[in-house]
């Protein structure tokens, strides 16, 4: 029998097998970028949980104040859900500092120290600062349930997409807080600038 000829290339690798290898023994990208967005926002949830109660504390309205302690309690679920999702792809779960939620609760906690306390003002803002916080983790969980279910992590992916369905519908839930009630009752607590200058001019 002869003895079957195999080419090489210019560095002495065979050809055929060259590639296949460097793809087989290369960590993925993806999974990398995955595990690092899974990092971020396990750090900004648990870093939620300590904000939350100061926001809590500091909403005037009691409906405002109940909006945020279910939120609170939410928030303990979806860090139990990516502690599982950490478990499923074997990584011990483990936070990363996210700038992002770190500049946006900075942002709530300026509201407060800003806003006069007892005013439905500051409700009004409290909720705008909780709907950038919401923002973005529907941004982050929604890309995460994509990458998941591309990558064929349907379990991580259903367990994710439980927790930004939550999201969505707190968000919703203060926008409806904010249409019918808290806005109409922020808007008594004195006169816009511009119409003290209409009343002026009409004097």
């Amino acid at each position: 029998m002869k003895n079957q000829k195999t080419s090489t290339d210019s560095n002495g690798s065979t050809n055929g097998t060259r590639d296949a290898s460097h793809k087989t023994n290369k960590t993925s990208l993806l999974e990398k970028f995955f595990v690092d967005q899974l990092k971020d926002i396990y750090y900004a949830e648990q870093q939620l949980l300590k904000a939350m109660p100061e926001m809590q504390k500091a909403a005037t309205s009691e409906e405002l104040e109940d909006a945020f302690d279910e939120h609170l309690k939410q928030t303990e679920r979806h860090v139990k859900r990516l502690e599982k999702v950490f478990q499923l792809i074997g990584q011990k779960p483990e936070g990363k500092k996210c700038e992002a939620i770190e500049g946006l609760i900075k942002e709530a906690k300026s509201i407060i120290s800003e806003t006069k306390e007892e005013s439905m003002t500051r409700d009004a803002a409290l909720i705008i600062a909780a709907q950038k916080i919401e923002h973005y983790e529907i941004a982050t969980y929604g890309g995460l349930v994509q990458l998941a279910i591309t990558m064929e992590l349907h379990r991580a992916a259903e367990l994710m997409d439980k927790t930004l369905q939550e999201e969505e519908d707190t968000d919703t839930n203060l926008t409806e807080i904010a249409e019918t009630s808290i806005n109409v009752k922020a808007e008594n607590e004195g006169a816009y600038s511009w119409q003290q200058e209409e009343s002026m001019m009409d004097a």
